[in-house]
Formats: C-alpha cells, structure tokens, sequence
C-alpha cells in the first residue's frame, strides 16, 4: 500500500500555540501508512499582492503551493482572533486562491479551541476552502479542545485520548485519499 502524504497546516504564528502543538502531536502518532509534514512557514509569507501571484512566485509562496501539490491532502488547525481566521492564515490561504492545488484536494480541520470558541474561525475557513473547490472531509473535522496545561516537556499533547483522536484524523483522511 502506498503511503498517504497529509500536509498539515498551522493558522498560528505564536511559539507556543497549542494550535500548532495539536498538529506536531498528530505527526508524532501518525498511523502506518500516513506521512503527516508540518508546513511551519506561515510567518515567512508575504503579504498576498495580487499584482505578485505570477511566475516567478515569491519563494515562500512557490513552497506552500508545491507543497500543497506534493501532499494527498491537508489538514489545518487555527485559532481564532477577533471573530475571524487570524490575519497570517488568512494570507495563506488568499496565496492557495491563483493556484489549483487545492482543486478538488481533501481537507479537514481541527478545532482545539476552549468550548465556545473557534466557531467563527471554522466559518471562514469553511467559506475559503469551499472558494477554492477544496473537498471538505466534514467527518474529519473534530474539535477537542487542548489547553496549554495539556502539552508535555516536549510541547506535544500528553492526553492519550487526544493523542488517539488526533491519529484517528489522520487514519480517516488516509481512508478518503485510498477510497477515491
């Protein structure tokens, strides 16, 4: 069996974002058959300039699209500030907009944000995703909530059921990607 490649995508810039920490502990829990690549280069982005989605692309911008192309799917993890994706995600995402990568490409999300929270992020990034033609996977996308009190030494979630969870995700994107 071949492997599946799940890029996954953080929507925080902070060093300690447990938005981030969720997707590093998936990586680490990967199930067989999965391999699980943290795109860590948000901050690196340029502003999106319309007048600049062409060839040559900005670098960082040339390595999230091969990257997005590279990968079988993706799966994201954001915070939300203010009501809203934060502003760096969203300029991600606006870059994915010039590009076809994410065309018909699975996605799902998770939401670690405290009950009550994160809905209006997860609205917006619904809104994008479903711009771009991305294929939402809406039994992939979960919510479990993650507090700094919960990541280990290492930065990685210690919760084993969370730990569980997040490798479930991954195991039921790999599921999607094989049955297409």
């Amino acid at each position: 069996m071949t492997a599946v490649r799940i890029l996954l995508v953080t929507g925080s810039t902070r060093s300690a974002s447990t938005n981030t920490a969720a997707l590093r502990t998936a990586q680490a829990c990967a199930p067989p058959g999965v391999i699980a690549t943290l795109h860590d280069a948000l901050a690196a982005l340029p502003a999106f300039n319309p007048d600049h989605d062409h060839e040559p692309l900005p670098g960082p911008v040339a390595v999230l699209r091969a990257e997005i192309a590279s990968n079988d799917a993706l799966v994201f993890c954001t915070p939300e500030y203010a009501g809203a994706l934060p502003g760096s995600f969203k300029n991600l995402l606006d870059w994915t907009v010039g590009g076809t990568q994410l065309s018909g490409k699975p996605v799902a999300w998770l939401n670690v944000a405290a009950p009550g929270r994160g809905e209006h992020a997860v609205a917006s990034l619904r809104g994008v995703l479903g711009y771009v033609t991305a294929t939402i996977l809406d039994d992939c996308c979960i919510r479990v909530g993650v507090g700094h009190d919960a990541l280990g030494p290492d930065g990685l979630v210690r919760d084993p059921d969370v730990r569980a969870r997040l490798a479930q995700v991954l195991a039921d994107v790999a599921t999607h990607v094989r049955s297409r």
